[in-house]
């Protein structure tokens, strides 16, 4: 727990707005944005980025430039950043301009939006309404020349207003020999036009169109669910001033360091300490708890969440834009730039799928005359109705939408999943081995027993010492003891932390280990007798600690600690799920099996050192498969970085926790893994429906364009339907509150 400062008199102030009355201010410094890449990047606006299909267009540009280092995409915001060298970065841009994209350059700190505006649909809607015009004049007028020529004017102006990005972008595309949605809407609007169904060429183009701009908010939503947090933090930030006076300033740029307040109802700007005032927070929106948390002196606060009841004092952490909330957003933003498994597997589908749907086409126009006795003018409008429907949209779009959602869903609950590789693979589960301190237990253990052994030391001068090497380790068992004793530290020196086993260090003169048996035992101190005592506290569940001299054990301390209700209730959760648990601890054997007899945990393994875990690891996956570790994301990390998906526990706050792990728990709820097995399994589910949604209404229209009942706008229509269906169905993953259900979850 970090050192509580003086409390301060709280003071009701009428707020300033600093523009008079405030004494100097607080030291404040705007804030830099937070790098997204080592070394020099730059961030691109691209506007007619709006699709997946885009995306990776601008990859394939991309793929052979040396000297890129990194690239990010934000379909949501319809940017790219990338990391490379000057003259990398220049060739990339050239690269994307070729492709048909036009990038725009954003200065650091501003924000771009993606977000379609009215003036987009307007034009959008204009262009069908020409669209409708020209299709009518080609039924109700006459077949004169002024008809035509008007009608075919409606039909330039439709297309016009439906905008020429798509034919850039698939001329670009044709140029590389690359057949993807643009490039089969350009040459099929154009080709429809040449032979003369200008008509149905205006109505595609207005229908992609109006398409397009549906699908492009409709894919914001899940882009932007967790971004709707940022909403939650205030602009504003009440910080106390040199002589003590409250002033409201600007959130961005409070320093941290500085002293901040905020008042019963108000939401928290920024990350801190609490140094005084106590109150009841609600974190759901950083932690997904629903029910608050007492705070007090010494506690940490987030931005975002909720001060209920209390005044609270507390000391500034972070700048704003990296607090918790802030790096939250950033994980999943980061997540969502990832390729899951299945949009690996669609992306390489679509490249076979369309190539081929575009050759049939190709063997429709040329072959229909000759073996179905079908006119030219015929045959070429079956096979520009084929290409229509080859546009890959519907089936491109199904995977990442889906993993977004399922993404944004999670973190809403407190759980960030680093990948959508993750999110897939959890539920492929079969075991998964949990840590015992902070994970099944509260990790707030009291000291329970102390013993002093027969010594030439006095016991006052035993405890004294032991106080003092617990008061230098930051394990939970050690601050236990510390605390329980507390005594005065006296001054170590030589303080060595032996990982798995306790710490050494030198005091009056002497060297001294306080550490679990297996240090003592590694240190050839152990014997028939402390066996005996040790024992008796094991089988209570006890963690044993014990302080010894080069020559002699001194003393033994007990430390018992609780599990919590939740942790039985979440093991109880996995095995309904098939999931098999096991608990890895560097705690004593006996210990072990008592918690893991309580939790209902299947199998306990005690005294295990870093590699042990890892070990340990390493046999579950041999025999069970699909493995995950659950642990603190520090003393595990090598666990977590061999399992197959690592979980970091209550890492609300902790760095090293959210880069150690794959899916990061905001809280100390164990209950949180089974929710991510059944999203996984819901996530696999929607992903499924999707691809066989998409697949399926193309291959109904592939026969009716083949026996002629289809035409072009009905294929268009068909095919921004589909893409408009997969993205409804991708959304209900969403809905958090289904989550605690495994009806509709497939194992």
């Amino acid at each position: 727990m970090r050192p509580s400062l003086n409390p301060s008199s709280v003071r009701d102030t009428t707020s300033c707005g600093c523009q008079r009355g405030c004494a100097t201010p607080v030291p404040v410094t705007p804030t830099a944005p937070v790098e997204l890449d080592t070394g020099a990047s730059a961030v691109f606006r691209i506007p007619t980025m709006d699709c997946p299909n885009e995306e990776n267009d601008i990859r394939k540009a991309l793929a052979n430039i040396e000297g890129i280092r990194s690239l990010r995409f934000e379909l949501s915001a319809r940017t790219v950043t990338i990391g490379a060298t000057a003259q990398a970065m220049a060739a990339a841009l050239a690269a994307i301009r070729q492709a048909g994209f036009e990038p725009e350059s954003l200065k650091p700190g501003s924000v771009s939006s993606a977000a379609s505006g009215l003036g987009d649909f307007g034009r959008a809607l204009a262009a069908l309404g020409l669209a409708v015009a020209a299709e009518a004049l080609s039924f109700f007028a006459p077949d004169t020349l002024p008809f035509s020529g008007l009608g075919m004017a409606l039909a330039a102006v439709a297309i016009w207003l439906s905008g020429f990005s798509t034919y850039s972008k698939g001329l670009a595309a044709l140029r590389r020999g690359q057949l993807n949605m643009n490039a089969l809407m350009g040459v099929a609007v154009t080709g429809a036009f040449l032979i003369g169904q200008w008509p149905e060429a205006a109505m595609v183009m207005a229908l992609y169109a109006i398409a397009e701009l549906i699908e492009a908010r409709s894919v914001d939503r899940a882009r932007n669910a967790i971004k709707s947090l940022l909403a939650l933090t205030p602009d504003t930030a009440e910080v106390r001033q040199a002589d003590g006076q409250w002033c409201e300033l600007p959130a961005a740029l409070v320093a941290p360091g500085a002293m901040a307040r905020v008042k019963p109802g108000a939401r928290i700007p920024l990350d801190g300490w609490v140094t005084a005032g106590s109150s009841a927070v609600n974190q759901a929106p950083v932690t997904g708890e629903s029910i608050p948390v007492d705070k007090t002196i010494g506690d940490p606060v987030f931005a975002g969440t909720i001060n209920e009841t209390g005044i609270l004092e507390f000391e500034v952490t972070a700048a704003a834009d990296n607090t918790t909330l802030a790096r939250i957003i950033h994980i999943v933003e980061q997540a969502q730039g990832s390729r899951a498994p299945t949009q690996r597997f669609v992306d390489r589908f679509a490249a076979i799928y369309t190539p081929a749907v575009f050759f049939i086409a190709v063997a429709v126009a040329a072959l229909g005359p000759w073996l179905f006795d079908w006119g030219w003018t015929q045959s070429l409008y079956k096979a520009l109705v084929l290409l229509v429907i080859a546009c890959p949209c519907a089936l491109v779009i199904a995977t990442p939408v889906t993993v977004v959602s399922g993404l944004a869903s999670a973190a809403r609950r407190g759980i960030l999943v680093k990948g959508g590789a993750y999110l897939e693979e959890a539920r492929k589960l079969r075991a998964i081995a949990l840590d015992k301190t902070g994970t099944i237990t509260e990790g707030r253990p009291r000291l329970v027993a102390t013993e002093a052994l027969p010594s030439s030391v006095s016991e006052s001068q035993v405890l004294a010492w032991a106080a003092s090497l617990a008061g230098y380790s930051d394990h939970p068992v050690a601050k236990a003891i510390a605390s329980g004793l507390n005594l005065p530290a006296n001054g170590v020196t030589d303080f060595v932390a032996l990982a798995g086993r306790g710490v050494e260090a030198r005091t009056d003169g002497h060297i001294l280990i306080l550490g679990n048996h297996r240090l003592i035992e590694d240190r050839g101190l152990c014997s028939a007798e402390i066996e005996s005592r040790l024992g008796k506290h094991e089988t209570q569940g006890r963690t044993v600690t014990l302080l010894a001299s080069e020559r002699q054990v001194l003393a033994i301390f007990a430390v018992a600690d609780t599990i919590k209700e939740s942790s039985r209730m979440a093991v109880e959760e996995l095995h309904q799920l098939g999931i098999t648990s096991v608990m890895l601890t560097g705690d004593n054997s006996a210990t072990a099996k008592t918690i893991a007899r309580q939790a209902g945990i299947d199998d306990a393994r005690g005294n295990l050192l870093p590699e042990d875990k890892l070990a340990a690891i390493e046999e579950m996956q041999r025999r069970y498969g699909v493995t995950a570790m659950t642990g603190d994301g520090i003393n595990d990390a090598p666990a977590l970085a061999r399992a197959d998906i690592g979980v970091a526990m209550g890492a609300a706050g902790t760095d090293t926790a959210m880069e150690a792990a794959d899916v990061v728990i905001m809280n100390d709820d164990l209950r949180r893994i089974p929710e991510i097995i059944r999203l996984s399994r819901r996530v696999h589910a929607v992903l499924w429906q999707n691809i066989a949604l998409a697949l399926g209404i193309k291959a109904v229209f592939l026969v009716l364009a083949i026996a002629g009942t289809a035409t072009m706008w009905m294929a268009v229509f068909a095919d921004m339907g589909a893409s408009l269906l997969v993205v409804a169905n991708g959304l209900r993953l969403l809905n958090t509150a289904r989550m605690n259900s495994d009806a509709d979850c497939p194992k």
